[in-house]
């Protein structure tokens, strides 16, 4: 056997991708795929990693006639006087994943470390369809930089997004920049807000919009209002926004007239 054939026999053996290797090692995939070819070779730096990695010799990896592994102890990727990551991952495979990787860099359906990836992925920077960290990414996304259909975070950036600065179709936060915001500070084509600055409809102490409906000021091109709205001249904005709305916003639009008395 080849060093490219026991290098692809020993990864599969511990269930690791090419991917998921080339991050232990800190080179790129497609070193470990010519590795794996025989069309390149690592450095001595990264041959004795790998040696250490997989519990064999070197004599094990560059001698063809040699097929049994030698009798290494396999390195301990989490000993702490190397300074090494440690490193935990399952055996099971789902979705051609382990069901669970903690590492430095984690892939599996549960990930956790510094650069996680998975269904459920946890760390420094995290992406998955749940993913918690403080730079994330995914559907549901938490974390203090955060980017996901429904996504939670100091900064927050969402088809659903709640921060304290936040942007997103549908936006919730302290300062809150979306189609329908709403927040201290909202600025949007519908807001609502303390100061509410809405392109097409605007709701709060300070309203400013072609509809405005202010408490203390109200500043509108087409419609204005200080005070309290009766149950007609909600009637009446209702008319007003289905003049001035179009028509690729009438979703919006609908939304707004469901929290008119």
């Amino acid at each position: 056997m080849t060093f490219g054939d026991k290098l692809s026999k020993l990864r599969k053996e511990k269930n690791y991708t090419q991917e998921q290797l080339a991050d232990i090692l800190g080179v790129s995939r497609q070193a470990i795929s010519k590795w794996e070819s025989n069309t390149a070779y690592p450095e001595t730096e990264k041959v004795i990693r790998i040696s250490g990695l997989f519990g064999c010799s070197l004599d094990y990896l560059f001698r063809e006639e040699i097929e049994t592994e030698g009798a290494v102890q396999p390195e301990n990727i989490g000993s702490v006087s190397d300074g090494k990551r440690r490193e935990k991952k399952s055996k099971k495979i789902f979705m051609g994943l382990p069901l669970y990787h903690i590492g430095k860099n984690a892939r599996g359906v549960v990930a956790i470390g510094m650069n996680a990836r998975g269904i459920v992925a946890i760390g420094m920077k995290a992406r998955g369809i749940i993913s918690l960290g403080l730079l994330s990414m995914g559907v549901f996304s938490f974390g203090l930089v955060s980017l996901g259909l429904f996504s939670l975070a100091l900064f927050s950036l969402g088809l659903l997004s709640f921060g304290t600065f936040s942007i997103g179709i549908f936006s919730f936060g302290a300062i809150s920049l979306g189609i329908v915001s709403v927040g201290a500070i909202a600025v949007g084509d519908f807001s609502v807000g303390a100061l509410a600055i809405g392109k097409y409809f605007a709701y709060g102490d300070n309203a400013r919009g072609m509809i405005a409906i202010g408490i203390t000021e109200a500043s509108g091109s087409v419609y204005q209002k200080l005070g309290e709205m009766s149950a007609q001249e909600w009637d009446s904005v209702k008319g007003v926004l289905d003049s001035v709305v179009p028509g690729w916003l009438s979703w919006a639009k609908e939304i707004i007239k469901l929290f008119m008395t």
